[in-house]
């Protein structure tokens, strides 16, 4: 064996080690892709940090629930906001509202509300999250749980796509349906969400 091929192996060793040492949820972390009319993009979910929320959100995509909803929701220097709505901002009927893991997705090493992360929607009360979500387009450290208040639980980021997102969050909004702001002027339509991974 020559000092090249030792090297090469020695290399091929150390990355098998390395892919070896992290946690399997690491490795085998869910991917969906959605395919909307501004463009494709990829998620990618955590349920070794968030289990109860990756499932919700994973069950709404075989479902077929996002298929044919609108990012409703769109703020430049914030956030964009889907999985609610239909194209006439009739609100889709949803499951039970999934326990929020803000907290406990944090203790376990989870993202923050950092640029490119992927959270889940909800009301005043923490426990109301249903199939809303929303991808940050800024580091939004004060939707961060906190000991002092429950915060927005992040379960997965955008691996894919972020260029899509950003002509999103760039697009002209206005009134639209029920709501009198933020609604983008040419509606964002999730044609499909499938689990790619």
């Amino acid at each position: 064996m020559t000092a090249i091929t030792r090297r090469v192996a020695a290399l091929a060793l150390g990355a098998a080690a390395t892919l070896a040492a992290l946690p399997a949820a690491a490795q085998e972390a869910p991917r969906v892709k959605f395919n909307t009319s501004a463009g494709d993009f990829v998620v990618e979910v955590y349920p070794d940090k968030a289990p109860k929320t990756v499932a919700n959100f994973l069950q709404y995509v075989k479902d077929k629930h996002y298929d044919g909803t609108v990012f409703h929701r769109v703020i430049d220097n914030f956030m964009v906001q889907g999985g609610g709505y239909d194209a006439t901002y009739a609100q889709k009927p949803t499951r039970p509202p999934v326990q929020h893991e803000g907290q406990e997705a944090l203790a376990k090493g989870g993202p923050r509300n950092v640029v490119g992360t992927l959270a889940m929607a909800r009301t005043n009360d923490p426990h109301s999250a249903s199939s809303q979500f929303f991808i940050n387009v800024k580091d939004n450290a004060f939707l961060d749980p906190t000991p002092q208040k429950p915060g927005y639980t992040v379960f997965g980021r955008v691996v894919g796509g972020m260029d899509v997102i950003n002509k999103m969050k760039a697009m002209p909004t206005g009134a639209g349906g029920p709501f009198p702001s933020d609604v983008p002027k040419t509606p964002i339509v999730i044609r499909s969400a499938e689990i790619v991974k």
